[in-house]
């Protein structure tokens, strides 16, 4: 068992550093960007980035999800390079065909999306769509190989010329929401044309080994895209109902994008988790162990993720003041909702894999359809008075019913032992916690930020004392902080 934990660390390493780096740098430049782009511009990128990737799920067909499943079918290398040329020549054409026709419509489709005729923006984010799709492919080619330098590289690579070019366009020539779109995905091509190279001669094409076919990976994949879709709608739909909202608008999809942005402390541990767990959770070839191992990590995860959440929800107003221009500062009312949603999305993805690992992915999309119906429901209710509030809470909302659902869907398919005693106290504690410390703590000035902060340091104190550690968890801790 500690040798899969040290493997999922390593991987999670790895898969972090691009995007902590990213998250760090995306965070210093947010005064800057927060000047030079308008509250409704940050809106219209933050809408148009996620209908990419809404549209990227689409346009795969599952195929990205078949061949990480497959790719572990057995150790035959010709087979895995096989599979490989096949998904990766599947997506190019697929991407590409659709990209042309959106790119051909682009005039009509920004009035849809927007409200209003922009070609240019809306053309930028169709080069989104097919180089992000693209890209995804070839990290998921380093991701099953555990290939985790050459990932690194890529994906370091990918944010530093993503900044550069941000920069340059939004900040030098005054580009504004097109600058920071451009610079994005401009610099996603760049990298993937890289990438390719590097892989040229596994990806030449050559007569196939015996290999999956189109059927097979399509009749594992396919059904993954309707849940998938549907999980991912959540992230698009209530921006799109506040952009559109007559009382609220483009510049208050603006304030819950920088909220969404903010939240991206917990958001890259989730990414991580989401590129690291996959390819370690199919490759744990007993059932058994699997289980045991499935849990304990649920449980690490929520316990980090956790701790993460609490502390925006605590402290998020003092993040906006320091990091963001006064327009946005009221984007810390939906902060603690939205990070507390992307924690929960990171708990789908554990039983996404639970449903691949037993094969009944078709079970996924009840699952997430119930939770997109609610997500609607809950935004139709709660965002005309409570506002981006509303739209954080109707997010989570959603992610407990599809978990909840999904659990009941595939718990007899194949039974995770999930440590819930251990869960229940991280809920009661840190939830507990960060409420009071809401209700009960000042809101602003340096008493307010000490006092917050200490209630967010004494948690882990607190979760001790109720017995959450185990005795060899409490020893293995000291003999760490003793070599440190």
């Amino acid at each position: 068992m500690t040798a899969y934990l040290k493997r999922l660390a390593s991987s999670l390493a790895a898969y972090q550093v691009a995007d902590i780096v990213s998250k760090f740098m995306a965070v210093l430049l947010l005064p800057v960007y927060t000047r030079y782009i308008h509250p409704a511009g940050y809106g219209v990128v933050e809408l148009l980035g996620n209908g990419v990737i809404l549209i990227s799920i689409l346009v795969r067909f599952g195929m990205i999800e078949s061949f990480l499943r497959f790719y572990y079918s057995d150790d035959d290398q010709e087979r895995r390079d096989a599979l490989a040329r096949r998904a990766v020549g599947f997506l190019l054409v697929s991407t590409t065909i659709v990209s042309i026709v959106l790119a051909v419509l682009a005039a009509p489709l920004s009035k849809v999306v927007l409200g209003y005729r922009d070609p240019t923006i809306f053309r930028i984010a169709v080069l989104g769509l097919w180089s992000f799709t693209n890209l995804e492919m070839a990290y998921a080619v380093l991701r099953v190989d555990e290939r985790l330098r050459a990932y690194a590289t890529a994906t370091l690579t990918n944010v530093a010329l993503t900044i550069a070019s941000s920069v340059i366009l939004v900040v030098v020539a005054g580009e504004g929401a097109k600058g920071l779109l451009l610079g994005n995905y401009g610099a996603s091509t760049v990298v993937l044309l890289g990438l390719w190279w590097t892989m040229r001669d596994r990806l030449r094409p050559r007569r196939h080994a015996s290999v999956e076919t189109h059927r097979v990976l399509f009749g594992f994949g396919l059904p993954t895209v309707p849940a998938e879709a549907s999980v991912y709608a959540l992230s698009i739909i209530d921006r799109y109902y506040i952009f559109h909202h007559g009382r609220l608008g483009p510049s208050m999809a603006g304030l819950y994008s920088i909220a969404v942005k903010l939240a991206g402390a917990v958001a890259f541990i989730v990414r991580a988790f989401q590129y690291a767990w996959p390819p370690l959770a199919y490759s744990v070839r007993d059932d058994a162990e699997a289980a045991r191992l499935y849990g304990l990590v649920t449980t690490y995860y929520l316990l980090v993720s956790g701790l993460v959440v609490a502390g925006l929800a605590l402290l998020g107003r003092w993040v906006l003041r320091i990091l963001a221009a006064p327009a946005y500062f009221d984007a810390y009312k939906a902060l603690p909702w939205v990070a507390l949603g992307w924690a929960l999305y990171g708990l789908w993805v554990v039983f996404l894999v639970i449903a691949g690992r037993a094969k009944v992915t078709t079970r996924n999309f009840p699952a997430a359809l119930s939770g997109l119906i609610v997500n609607v429901v809950m935004i139709v209710l709660l965002v005309p008075s409570l506002g981006i509030a509303g739209a954080g809470i109707a997010l989570c909302g959603a992610y407990v019913v599809m978990i909840g659902v999904m659990h009941f869907l595939t718990r007899r398919a194949f039974a995770a032992s999930f440590e819930w005693g251990r869960l229940i106290r991280l809920v009661a504690v840190l939830g507990g916690m960060s409420v009071a410390g809401e209700l009960l703590l000042p809101t602003h000035g340096l008493v307010g930020f000490v006092s917050r902060a200490a209630v967010l340091a004494a948690m882990p104190l607190v979760l001790t004392a109720t017995g959450f550690t185990h005795p060899q968890e409490r020893e293995q801790a000291r003999v760490l902080l003793a070599r440190a």
